[in-house]
């Protein structure tokens, strides 16, 4: 596995992906968001979409999307933050550290940028094995932050301090 930026011919299985990873959480309340996760072209395009692949360079094992100041897919940075969102990986690559590394890319990337933390929001009642990736790798939750995009969706906001 290798993490690059996502091409225009990624942007399908990308999408496709991102819907299955979301699957499971997905509500009646919710459900208009799949068309929000099919959309990689437009994330690439508004933010900065990275992809996990395969060692052919082809199979879609993973994706990020990283917000930068603004972007309009920022949802719950501050200024001096960086944010991420829709980090999914393929129902077949799961437990296999993809998610790991993503998200370790994603800080890495904020922290040589010089952004004081990176925030992110998941769903409340979302995977607890992604909660638990988050808090291990030191991101805490911040309960003043949560928030709820359209009725009977609640969101929370976790954030790693990289001072």
């Amino acid at each position: 596995m290798h993490l690059r930026r996502a091409r225009p011919e990624d942007y399908e299985a990308i999408g496709a992906m991102t819907v299955a990873a979301y699957q499971p959480q997905l509500t009646d309340a919710s459900s208009s968001y799949a068309e929000h996760l099919a959309n990689a072209e437009a994330r690439d395009r508004q933010a900065e979409l990275w992809v996990a692949v395969g060692s052919d360079d082809h199979e879609v094992l993973g994706t990020v999307t990283i917000c930068r100041e603004g972007s309009p897919w920022r949802e719950v940075a501050a200024a001096d933050e960086g944010e991420f969102r829709m980090l999914a990986v393929a129902p077949q690559a799961q437990g296999q550290g993809v998610g790991e590394a993503l998200v370790r890319h994603v800080v890495d990337r904020f922290r040589e940028e010089g952004a004081t933390a990176v925030v992110m929001s998941t769903n409340a009642h979302g995977t607890a094995p992604a909660q638990r990736l988050y808090q291990r790798l030191g991101f805490v939750r911040c309960p003043e932050r949560d928030w709820s995009p359209m009725p009977g969706v609640e969101l929370i906001v976790y954030r790693l301090d990289l001072a």
